[in-house]
């Protein structure tokens, strides 16, 4: 599925108060593929927690290879959409009949409060 097509199912909102660093969390199932843990740092916008429903739809609609994949192409999708100060993404599934979790993790090049993300445990 092409990353525009994907990408046009996260709807976002104005951030309501754009100074102050605080950490937004929302989980869910892509039904037969994988657990979403979805933690970010919004900058000038916040997504939208009913569009998830529907992006959810749309990705267990292809046929991701590996967990890794489908990892990267959310975490690109909410980096492109979100532009936020700083985002985790974890994917847990199994494969094989093991446990397969998948963390990544990214930030703004200048934006660093490390007292949030220990608070947090994301350090």
């Amino acid at each position: 599925m092409d990353a525009l097509v994907r990408r046009e199912h996260l709807e976002t909102v104005e951030n309501p108060n754009t100074r102050l660093d605080y950490v937004i969390s929302l989980s869910g199932d892509i039904a037969g593929l994988c657990r979403v843990d979805i933690r970010y740092v919004p900058d000038r916008v916040v997504l939208a927690p009913e569009s998830l429903t529907i992006y959810f739809e749309r990705l267990q609609s292809v046929q991701w290879a590996r967990l890794e994949n489908v990892a990267v192409a959310m975490v690109s999708d909410l980096n492109n959409e979100l532009v936020p100060r700083w985002v985790q993404l974890k994917v847990s599934g199994r494969t094989d009949g093991l446990e397969h979790h998948v963390t990544l993790e990214d930030r703004q090049p200048k934006w660093d409060n490390p007292a949030l993300l220990a608070r947090i445990g994301a350090l």
